[in-house]
């Protein structure tokens, strides 16, 4: 069983930044899918963010945005610690949530994490 652990959640001003981070238990090497989603309430998660895994450590990983973050969001991998990141810029009120990160295998397992609250206030 994987086990995904976030960080880096917590309260800042509009314009400011947070980095969040998803700790892996083991190798992040064979998930063709990573991705940070966020829930505000019982609303239906968004996903903001995802790595698609090339399969090669000579291509590069296929990245993609929500338009709600393009350009302000940064998704990126660290294989080395097993770690997902989300480099988070320019933070406005409506970004505030709590951040899920999930990873998927090519079997088609899914792993999420138990989520960090981003809060987004002067």
């Amino acid at each position: 069983q994987v086990q995904l652990m976030e960080s880096g959640g917590g309260l800042v001003q509009p314009g400011g930044s947070l980095n969040l981070s998803c700790a892996a238990s083991q190798s992040i090497f064979n998930f063709v899918f990573m991705g940070w989603y966020r829930q505000v309430a019982d609303n239906e998660r968004e996903l903001v963010a995802q790595v698609i895994s090339s399969g090669t450590r000579n291509s590069p990983d296929g990245v993609h945005y929500s338009d709600a973050v393009k350009g302000r969001f940064t998704i990126s991998k660290d294989s080395a610690k097993n770690t997902l990141l989300l480099q988070m810029n320019s933070l406005k009120s409506e970004d505030t949530a709590v951040y899920y990160c999930c990873m998927r295998t090519g079997a088609g397992r899914q792993y999420w994490g138990q989520g960090t609250r981003v809060t987004v206030s002067s």
